[in-house]
C-alpha cells in the first residue's frame, strides 16, 4: 500500500489516485463515517488494489461498505465499479437512471470507448468491465438522499458534461463530489494564484446551456469545496466558477470558429491549446513546456472531439 496514492480531507474524506492515465490524474473518494464507508466513483477495474487498499487503511471491512455512488458512466470513473462491488457484499451501486443499464450490460459502453481509443489502448486504459447485477443497482433520482454513517447526502442532476450525470452533495463538510460536472483541476497546475480549472467538454452529451446552469445550481448550495475526479479538492469555489463559465464560453466560441474547417478537430485543438497556455501563463504556472503540454494533451483531444459532436448535434 503506496501512502502516496491516499490524502486524506477531514470529516472522514480521502482522495485514492486511481492510477489512469498518469499520478494524480484521476480520483476515487473514499467517505468513513462511524465505521461506514461509501465511496464516489471508482477509477477502472485496475483500479481495485488500490481502492481496496483504502478500505484497508482506514480500518473498514469491505462488508461495512453501503454504497457505490457513480457520478457518472464514463469508464475512467465508473469502468472498476464492478469489479469494486464484487468485493463490498452488502454495497449498493448508485447511478443515474440513464446510465444504469450500462453498468448491468456494459456492452455498449465498451464499444463506444473503444470507437475512441481502440482495442489496444482500451486494454491498457481500462482492464475488464465487470457487470453490475441489476439488483445491486439503484437509480438516483433528482434530490434523493441516501442516509449512511448517521447522515445523508444528497444527489442532484447535473447534466452539461453528460446526461448521465449527478453531483453529490454533503451536508457534513458542506462540499459537494462534482464527477466531471466543475471542471477538471490537476494538482500541478497549482501556483500562489490557487488552482487552475477548465471545462471537460469530451463526447458524446456537452451542452454548454446546461453545463452553466449545472454550475451555477452547484454554486447554490454556497459549498467550502468541490471534490473532482480530475483532481480531487478544490476551495475558492467562487472564482473557480467564474473561471468555469468563462471557459464553457470560450470554448463554444473556439468551436463555432472552427465549425467550417476542412480538419475542424485539428483546428479546435491548437485554438484551444494555445487559449489555455496563455490562462496558465498568467496564473503564474511556471512548469516546463513539454511537461504542462504532456497535462493537457487527453483533456485537449477529447475536449476537442466532444466540441465537434456538439457542433454536428446544435445544426440538425
Amino acid at each position: 500500500m503506496n501512502p502516496r496514492h491516499y490524502t486524506d480531507f477531514d470529516h472522514g474524506i480521502t482522495a485514492i489516485d486511481t492510477g489512469y492515465h498518469q499520478p494524480q490524474f484521476d480520483a476515487s473518494h473514499l467517505i468513513v463515517r462511524d465505521g461506514r464507508a461509501a465511496f464516489v466513483d471508482t477509477g477502472t477495474s485496475l483500479s481495485l488494489d488500490r481502492l481496496l487498499g483504502g478500505l484497508e487503511r482506514a480500518n473498514v471491512a469491505p462488508a461495512d461498505v453501503d454504497y457505490v455512488f457513480i457520478t457518472h458512466v464514463h469508464l475512467d470513473h465508473a469502468g472498476g465499479a464492478g469489479a469494486l462491488m464484487q468485493h463490498l457484499p452488502n454495497a449498493r451501486c448508485v447511478v443515474h437512471p440513464r446510465g444504469a443499464k450500462h453498468l448491468v450490460e456494459p456492452d455498449k459502453l465498451v464499444a463506444g470507448t473503444i470507437a475512441v481509443y481502440g482495442e489496444k489502448e482500451f486494454a491498457r486504459l481500462y482492464g475488464e468491465i465487470v457487470p453490475i447485477p441489476a439488483a445491486r443497482v439503484v437509480e438516483s433520482s433528482d434530490g434523493a438522499r441516501f442516509d449512511f454513517g448517521g447522515g445523508a447526502v444528497e444527489l442532484i442532476d447535473t447534466p452539461g458534461h453528460a446526461l448521465h450525470h449527478y453531483s453529490i452533495v454533503d451536508p457534513v463538510s458542506n462540499s459537494i463530489f462534482t464527477g466531471d460536472t466543475f471542471g477538471v483541476s490537476y494538482r500541478v497546475f497549482d501556483t500562489a494564484n490557487g488552482a487552475f480549472i477548465m471545462p471537460a467538454t469530451t463526447p458524446t452529451h456537452f451542452d454548454p446551456d446546461q453545463a452553466h446552469a449545472s454550475v451555477d445550481r452547484l454554486m447554490s448550495y454556497k459549498p467550502d469545496a468541490m471534490f473532482l475526479t480530475h483532481y480531487s479538492r478544490v476551495t475558492d469555489v467562487g472564482r473557480l466558477a467564474a473561471d468555469m463559465h468563462r471557459g464553457i464560453d470560450q470554448y463554444v466560441e473556439i468551436a463555432r470558429d472552427c465549425a467550417d474547417e476542412d480538419n475542424r478537430i485539428d483546428c479546435i485543438k491548437t485554438r484551444m491549446h494555445d487559449w489555455l497556455c496563455e490562462r496558465l501563463e498568467a496564473h503564474g504556472c511556471e512548469l516546463p513546456a513539454d511537461t504542462r503540454d504532456q497535462w493537457l494533451a487527453m483533456d485537449v483531444d477529447l475536449n476537442a472531439q466532444g466540441l465537434s459532436v456538439w457542433l454536428d448535434r446544435s445544426r440538425k
